[in-house]
């Protein structure tokens, strides 16, 4: 004969084994609700933390090169172009050239502008031997460009440039040249006179004559 055991439960009488099932039965969905809780804080403690995307910082502005580098930047602009007149292909020096000289720029273009000094065969590799003489000091304009003006003292014909570069991807690149040979001997006291009012400034990206991009002395 089996005893049962009762209590009351709300007014009602229930047997006690009752009781303790429906006891065992809420403490089993407790924990479970503790064990998904607990998996839920893991989730979260090992998920990666994302950081916010980083303000990408402004490029410096360029700085003045110095006599060095000024000097090389002359050379190697007018030996490339020596190379172009010589063999009349005139895709390596717009290659090396800033974005906007390419842009308003073809190879067409330049054989037209530099015909003069192709067809009278003047050959500027003496521009590798001698110093240039600087009529203005390097220097950066409002616009963050660099002008080199000056020419080389040579004879009976000197070479007279006028070159502006624009940094693009942290290198100084071409964005305009004017190149001439006037006799020596009549610019060389006319070299340091200011312009006259009215004279167009250096060639930023208009089609050039007599092999000159831009004006001429």
């Amino acid at each position: 004969m089996v005893l049962k055991t009762l209590t009351m439960v709300r007014g009602h009488w229930l047997p006690m084994t009752l009781l303790l099932a429906c006891a065992t039965a809420g403490a089993s969905a407790q924990g479970f609700t503790a064990q998904a809780n607990s998996g839920a804080k893991d989730a979260t403690a090992t998920r990666p933390q994302t950081s916010p995307a980083a303000t990408p910082k402004p490029a410096p502005p360029p700085v003045a090169p110095g006599a060095d580098q000024a000097l090389y930047l002359v050379r190697s602009t007018l030996l490339t172009l020596n190379d172009a007149n010589r063999s009349g292909n005139y895709t390596v020096l717009r290659d090396l050239a800033a974005p906007d000289f390419q842009a308003k720029n073809t190879s067409a273009d330049l054989v037209v502008a530099f015909s003069d000094l192709r067809r009278r065969n003047f050959d500027l590799f003496s521009v590798a031997l001698l110093s240039p003489k600087f009529t203005t000091p390097p220097a950066l304009d409002g616009n963050n460009r660099l002008r080199l003006a000056g020419f080389f003292p040579t004879r009976p014909l000197q070479i007279n440039f006028d070159l502006t570069f624009q940094v693009v991807a942290g290198q100084w690149r071409l964005l305009a040249i004017s190149v001439a040979t006037p006799e020596a001997t009549k610019t060389q006291s006319q070299i340091n006179r200011p312009p006259k009012r009215g004279s167009p400034g250096p060639f930023y990206g208009f089609r050039a004559v007599s092999g000159t991009l831009g004006w001429r002395w």
